[in-house]
């Protein structure tokens, strides 16, 4: 609540500082109820992280803040050897469900990674690859292999043939702006209809007006950022279509027309107990949603309340 609150007051001019992307967090009526000792013992590595970056003394100044987005939540689905639903093919670390959020939460996030990486994925991919040891190298003059070698050297070589002038990380920068505005930690229908619109012109733009400069015949990194930026606006328009239709705050998915008379995430679960899976179905065409019902026997599900 305080995170949409900042970047509420923000948005509507009253930010602080040069940008005017920040809020003023002030300590001093928790210092003078509770003592200097406590917020310390509390917060004192924050303050001090705090004081190092800024040079401003969070004990007797007002912190500025400004809310930050997070990672979006879920993962694909693994069996106990980290293994998803198509063999041979492995998810470690944030990509796999198995936190469902916990994963996505700082050096919550790094310790899921390290752990699969280190102690997990050495002792279980060695199960499938036993099996294939004695295989040979695996041709790729295939009739597959070319299909998709052609495919990928046509999307190259339409990206570099644009000619424009805007670099990918104006356009990256945009997007993300895109998001976080009309599809971050507050949503509302109107303003995912409404970012759904943006996206598609702003994907209209970069295929006009984007520019790779160098060759396909070298380490090109602009071009590696343009194609990455190409697949975002994809990826955005899902993340929009699945927020329009869950009609319900959940998690990190805060929708402002479902939430209780305290401002708390306010679920639907009788119509929202659900994995989802979309099914894409090519470019710019509407994906299908795929359910699989959610069921819990050992716990019972309760709106979350920080008070």
């Amino acid at each position: 609540m305080a995170s949409r609150a900042a970047k509420e007051r923000c948005d509507a001019g009253y930010g602080v500082g040069d940008t005017g992307l920040s809020v003023y967090l002030d300590f001093q009526d928790a210092i003078g109820n509770q003592g200097k000792n406590a917020i310390q013992d509390k917060y004192g590595n924050l303050f001090e992280m705090y004081e190092k970056i800024t040079g401003i003394n969070p004990y007797t100044q007002p912190m500025r803040i400004y809310p930050a987005g997070h990672y979006t939540m879920g993962g694909l689905w693994v069996d106990y050897n980290l293994m998803t639903t198509i063999e041979g093919l492995y998810a470690i670390g944030e990509s796999n469900f198995s936190d469902h959020g916990a994963n996505r939460l700082g050096a919550s996030s790094l310790m899921q990674c390290s752990g699969d990486g280190y102690f997990i994925l050495p002792n279980t991919i060695g199960d499938y690859l036993s099996a294939d040891i004695r295989t040979g190298s695996i041709p790729t003059n295939g009739k597959e292999f070319e299909e998709a070698e052609e495919e990928v050297r046509e999307r190259i070589q339409s990206i570099m043939n644009v000619g424009g002038k805007q670099t990918a990380s104006s356009f990256h920068k945009r997007f993300g702006k895109l998001m976080w505005d009309y599809c971050g930690m507050r949503r509302d229908a109107e303003g995912l209809k409404k970012g759904l619109e943006l996206l598609d012109q702003l994907e209209e733009e970069f295929w006009d007006n984007i520019c790779v400069p160098g060759t396909t015949g070298e380490l090109n990194q602009e071009l590696e950022k343009a194609l990455k930026v190409a697949d975002f606006f994809e990826v955005g328009r899902l993340m929009c279509e699945d927020a329009l239709q869950r009609e319900e705050s959940c998690g990190a998915h805060f929708r402002e027309e479902h939430q209780t008379e305290t401002g708390e995430a306010k679920r639907d679960d009788a119509n929202f107990a659900f994995v989802a899976a979309w099914e894409y179905r090519g470019p710019k065409a509407r994906p299908i949603l795929h359910k699989e019902a959610l069921k819990f026997e050992a716990v019972e599900l309760k709106e979350r309340s920080y008070k």
